[in-house]
């Protein structure tokens, strides 16, 4: 069981990450038509070229790396690229809320900038800063957001990644194997 979805204003961030599950080896940018339909359920346009497909997935990559490995400068330097590609400078509009503009008009720089925007609003201060992550288990890394009064989750799931965390760790000192022979 997976946890609960995000708060809506960082829906974008989360549901762009989590268009792979990494556990399964399925990837919804992956093919034409599937991204087709994750484009099309999410409001974007829908119609993307293979080379399209390509950025959008390196693009999800960079942002789930960061929310992996927020202390990374590795991930900070790939997170700012990417901001760079696809914003220029950002602008405060009449409401108050960020806006990036547009250095590429096209539909991947686009959705991407709808992510970004998100996670700069919503994912890097205030009250959500710390609380929208990747699975800690490098084989899964989905996004989650945690609820957890003390920010402190690791796994997106505690009976999935957890569990096996925990039991490589048991194996990893000797487990059952180890109280038999003292």
């Amino acid at each position: 069981m997976r946890r609960n979805p995000a708060p809506a204003e960082l829906e974008p961030v989360e549901a762009f990450c989590n268009t792979a599950t990494l556990l399964h080896g399925e990837d919804e940018f992956a093919r034409p038509g599937t991204a087709g339909g994750w484009l099309r359920a999410h409001g974007y346009p829908e119609a993307v070229a293979p080379a399209e497909l390509a950025a959008l997935t390196e693009a999800r990559e960079t942002v789930r790396a960061y929310l992996a490995e927020r202390t990374s400068p590795e991930a900070l330097d790939a997170l700012n690229r990417l901001i760079r590609s696809v914003a220029g400078a950002p602008a405060v509009r009449r409401d108050g809320t960020l806006a990036l503009r547009p250095v590429d008009d096209g539909p991947v720089a686009g959705i991407v900038r709808t992510v970004l925007e998100a996670l700069l609003r919503d994912g890097l201060t205030g009250r959500h800063a710390t609380r929208l992550k990747a699975c800690a288990a490098p084989e899964c890394r989905w996004v989650f957001y945690d609820r957890a009064p003390a920010s402190n989750g690791l796994w997106c799931d505690m009976d999935v990644c957890g569990a096996r965390h925990k039991m490589r760790a048991y194996r990893a000192r000797g487990g059952a194997s180890a109280r038999r022979d003292g």
